[in-house]
C-alpha cells in the first residue's frame, strides 16, 4: 500500500490515463478526488469503482479560478488534506498554424497551461502548511520534440515542463515535489481523433513496436507519487517506449 494515508486531488480524472490512475491510487491505499468538467463520465467512474468512502467527484472548469478555489475546499474538507495534486486534465484542438484558429490557440492554452497554473497556485499553499506534497504535471513528448499540426497542444506541453522545472527549485525547500510525465502515444479517446495511418507510423518509429496504454502512465504517476521516488524532483519522465532518445 505505497499511499496509505495520502489524499489526491487528479484533475481529468474520469476518462483515460486520469481514471486509470485514481484506480491505481485507491488499489495503493489513496483517497482519491477525481475533478473533471465531463460530470456523467465522473459519476460514472465512481460507479463503477463501488461508491466507495475513499473516492470523490468534483465537477470543475480547470480555467475557472472560482470553481478551482471551489474544487480545493471541498476537497480539503472532505478529506482534511491534499497530499498529491496530479495536473492531467488536458484538451486538443490540432490544426496546422496557417490555418490554426485564434479560439483553437486560446481554448487549448487556457487548459493544459493556464489551469495547471490556476490547480497548483490553489492547492499549494495546503501542502506548504503541511510541510509536504507531491505536485505531478502532464506533460508530453510533443513537449519536448515538437509535432506538426499542433502548434497549440506541444507550446503548452512546454510550458508545463518550463513550469515543473521551475516550481520544483521554488517549492523543494518547503517539502513539495513537483514532477512531470511526458507520455508517447497513448490509447485513449483524445489519440482515437488521429488518423489511423498516423498512429500506424508512430507505432513503427517507437523502439518497443506498440502504442502505449494508459496504465503504462498511471503506474509512472504512482512511482513519483509515492515515497520511492522521494528524491526525485524537477525531472520530466519519459514514458514512450523510446520514441525519443
Amino acid at each position: 500500500m505505497r499511499l496509505e494515508g495520502k489524499v489526491a486531488l487528479i484533475t481529468g480524472g474520469a476518462k483515460g490515463i486520469g481514471q486509470k490512475t485514481a484506480e491505481a491510487f485507491l488499489r495503493e491505499g489513496a483517497k482519491v478526488i477525481i475533478a473533471d468538467y465531463d460530470e456523467q463520465a465522473g459519476q460514472s467512474v465512481i460507479k463503477e469503482l463501488g461508491n466507495s468512502d475513499d473516492i470523490k467527484f468534483i465537477k470543475v472548469d480547470v480555467t475557472s479560478s472560482k470553481q478551482v478555489e471551489q474544487m480545493v475546499s471541498v476537497a480539503k474538507d472532505s478529506f482534511g488534506k491534499i497530499d498529491i495534486l496530479i495536473n492531467n486534465a488536458g484538451i486538443t484542438i490540432d490544426g496546422f498554424l496557417t490555418k490554426m484558429t485564434d479560439d483553437a490557440w486560446e481554448k487549448v492554452l487556457a487548459v493544459n497551461l493556464t489551469g495547471v497554473f490556476k490547480c497548483t497556485k490553489a492547492v499549494v499553499p495546503l501542502m506548504m502548511e503541511q510541510g509536504s506534497g507531491v505536485i505531478l504535471n502532464a506533460s508530453s513528448v510533443v513537449g519536448v520534440y515538437g509535432n506538426i499540426g499542433q502548434t497549440n497542444y506541444a507550446a503548452t506541453k512546454s510550458g508545463v515542463i518550463g513550469m515543473t522545472k521551475s516550481w520544483a527549485k521554488e517549492f523543494g525547500p518547503k517539502g513539495i515535489r513537483v514532477n512531470a510525465v511526458a507520455p508517447g502515444f497513448i490509447v485513449t479517446d483524445m489519440t482515437a481523433k488521429v488518423p489511423q495511418k498516423v498512429l500506424d507510423m508512430m507505432e513503427s518509429k517507437t523502439p518497443l513496436n506498440r502504442l502505449g496504454y494508459p496504465e503504462d502512465i498511471s503506474a509512472a504517476y504512482l512511482y513519483l507519487a509515492s515515497d520511492e521516488a522521494s528524491f526525485v524532483n524537477g525531472v520530466v519522465l519519459n514514458v514512450d517506449g523510446g520514441l525519443v532518445p
